[in-house]
């Protein structure tokens, strides 16, 4: 690559070696975004290579336990969901999928809630929460996720729990009202 400027140069060699890495100071390197510094070169005797010192910057992905993240369901196991959060997968276990007991359909390759009729399936878009992450090296990272929780989950589910929330909340305030004019 003698031929190309070093910024050029540089680029290939970092991004070949560094985009699709997992490190713990880091996160998932999603791309090189800019070459900042090409510094002076050095030969070492027997190599056919210069090694140069270059500071660049990087578009990282680095996931925090209690985040909240939006994905899609890309696979349905019978042991949980997986779900695509940008550059890496988040598991949802079985038991996390939602506060219900939950029925993995093998046939329709989906997930059916016994009282609440929740369903789950490949392709649905939806909230998670970040409850275990173990990032290793080179290109291997796990994520844990919830959707458990009041206000995650599919967008209907969502939904539900905020006009759930309302209603509460309405009569809460009667109550109060009514107890305040006796």
């Amino acid at each position: 690559m003698f031929d190309q400027p070093k910024e050029v140069s540089s680029r290939i060699i970092l991004s070949e070696d560094y985009e699709g890495i997992i490190t713990r100071d880091y996160g998932f390197i999603i791309a090189i975004v800019d070459v900042i510094d090409v510094g002076p070169g050095i030969i070492i005797p027997g190599n056919a290579n210069t090694f140069h010192e270059v500071e660049f910057s990087i578009l990282s992905f680095k996931p925090m336990i209690s985040e909240v993240v939006e994905g899609e369901v890309v696979e349905i196991v019978d042991f949980g969901s997986f779900i695509r959060l940008g550059p890496l997968d988040g598991l949802v276990h079985v038991s996390q999928i939602c506060d219900d007991y939950i029925s993995y359909e093998q046939v329709g390759n989906r997930f059916i809630g016994k009282e609440t009729g929740k369903i789950l399936e490949v392709g649905d878009i939806v909230r998670a929460k970040i409850i275990a992450v173990s990032l290793g090296t080179g290109r291997s990272g796990k994520l844990g996720l919830t959707m458990r929780q009041h206000f995650l989950g599919k967008s209907e589910w969502i939904e539900e729990d905020i006009e759930e929330e309302y209603t509460n909340k309405e009569k809460t305030e009667e109550s109060d009202e009514e107890k305040s004019e006796n």
